[in-house]
């Protein structure tokens, strides 16, 4: 199926000189009397590496077919990482640039979206917002609540994040995992 640079959106994947690439950023420009033109931050879905391109607008892609399944991770061992298909218990193991960012949100027994072209996995997406917990961070001190102050918390997945003052170790945190910021405490350790 081809598509052109107005079906063009964040997450697409298209096919290029038989490379696969994920759509992470777009900007539609236009400049005085020329015609206008789409600037694509793209990232290799094999390599991993990440490119900007223009493009004159009504440029033709070749769409690919991306499949999602939820998958559960279950461990890491050396540089691969093993997901489980939690309706036929299969397990997929991931080398390190297929999971990439996705590490630092990722906790043992998490849920993920894993993405297939085909009978190739080409990467693993998120949810919004992911639990963690805290592992460990220093303590508040009393009196600081009133001016919002933060300091640094390191969750169960190595991940430093900014936190209020009154988060301590084995709070359970939900964090973003497009900026990585600390949103709220969904459960205080007991």
């Amino acid at each position: 199926m081809v598509i052109t640079t107005g079906d063009l959106r964040k997450g697409v994947v298209v096919a290029m000189d038989s490379t696969l690439y994920q759509v992470t950023d777009w900007e539609h420009i236009k400049v005085g009397r020329g015609s206008a033109q789409v600037r694509l931050k793209l990232r290799d879905l094999r390599a991993g590496h990440s490119l900007e391109k223009t493009f004159q607008a009504g440029s033709k892609f070749d769409d690919v077919r991306v499949e999602r399944q939820v998958m559960q991770y279950l461990y890491a061992d050396g540089d691969l990482h093993y997901f489980m298909n939690t309706e036929t218990y299969e397990q997929e193991p991931l080398e390190r640039d297929k999971v990439g960012e996705a590490l630092n949100y990722l906790a043992e027994n998490g849920s993920a979206e894993v993405l297939f072209a085909g009978d190739e996995v080409i990467g693993v997406e998120l949810p919004a917002s992911v639990p963690l917990r805290v592992t460990e961070s220093d303590p508040g001190l009393k009196g600081d609540t009133a001016t919002g102050a933060t300091k640094l918390a390191t969750l169960e997945t190595g991940l430093t994040v900014q936190v209020p003052l009154f988060v301590g170790p084995g709070d359970l945190l939900k964090v973003d995992t497009r900026s990585g910021q600390y949103l709220e405490r969904i459960e205080a350790a007991s």
